[in-house]
């Protein structure tokens, strides 16, 4: 049964794109059926497979819009099993029609009716903001994965993102838990490593879900959107490539599934 998961963080530079890249793909490689919608103007999940976003017409902003059905928009990518449906700075206008229509919160979600029974995983990548966009994705999500970069203001304005993920829950009746906490751009030789680590396990208790795979600060992660590629295709033997499948059978795991289908 697919799992829509929204990454999300309205702190920019956290790895969230960084993280929809390379954990859909590493997914995909261990056998799953995978789909990344790209939520963000900025389209940089669209360039990090190689997609030129400049040349694509039909993006996720006609779908929301209602000018063409979410199938229209998926686009293969060079990895087997992964699709994505592209954006692009169109999208950036997106928030001014949603804003028109009646139900704007879950135009999403009725745009992937149909859809999601294709795949395993839905991978949404949210725009780093708490605007229309975001609600959508949450609305959309059954359950949410926030990037941490492990820096002095690592959780700053987390107390504002909890809250707009509360009242998703209370006022639209649209619950999607954590699923996890991942701590990136990671050294724990360091001591504000270390200590971030532990002001993330202090903010959010035990009663949420901190993976064990962290992902370290690597120049790999860095250089592979350059080239259109997820870090997996660019270095496979890359310390930022170990970490996200080591991060892909860790949700797996989650799953109760196996490593391989």
């Amino acid at each position: 049964m697919v799992e829509i998961i929204a990454i999300l963080n309205q702190k920019g530079g956290c790895g969230k794109t960084t993280t929809a890249v390379n954990l859909s793909t590493a997914l995909a490689l261990l056998g799953r059926k995978v789909l990344v919608i790209d939520m963000d103007p900025q389209g940089n999940a669209t360039t990090g497979f190689g997609v030129e976003k400049n040349d694509v017409e039909k993006t996720i902003y006609p779908v929301l819009t209602g000018e063409i059905r979410l199938e229209e928009a998926i686009l293969s990518t060079d990895i087997s099993g992964l699709d994505i449906v592209p954006s692009n700075i169109s999208l950036s206008g997106a928030e001014i029609e949603l804003s028109k229509t009646i139900g704007p919160h879950s135009i999403l979600k009725e745009a992937m009716d149909g859809v999601s029974d294709s795949y395993d995983y839905i991978f949404i990548d949210v725009p780093p903001s708490l605007g229309l966009l975001t609600l959508n994705s949450i609305v959309a999500s059954d359950s949410v994965i926030i990037p941490i970069q492990a820096e002095f203001y690592a959780l700053e304005g987390m107390a504002d993102l909890i809250k707009a993920m509360g009242l998703v829950e209370t006022r639209l009746n649209s619950p999607s838990p954590i699923k996890g906490i991942l701590l990136t751009l990671y050294d724990s030789r360091t001591r504000l490593g270390r200590e971030v680590y532990s002001n993330v396990k202090e903010y959010f208790g035990e009663t949420e879900n901190i993976f064990k795979t962290t992902i370290p600060r690597n120049v790999r992660l860095a250089e592979a959107p350059s080239h259109g590629k997820p870090c997996i295709l660019y270095d496979e033997e890359s310390s930022g490539t170990l970490a996200y499948l080591k991060l892909a059978e860790e949700i797996i795991k989650l799953e109760g599934g196996e490593d391989n289908k």
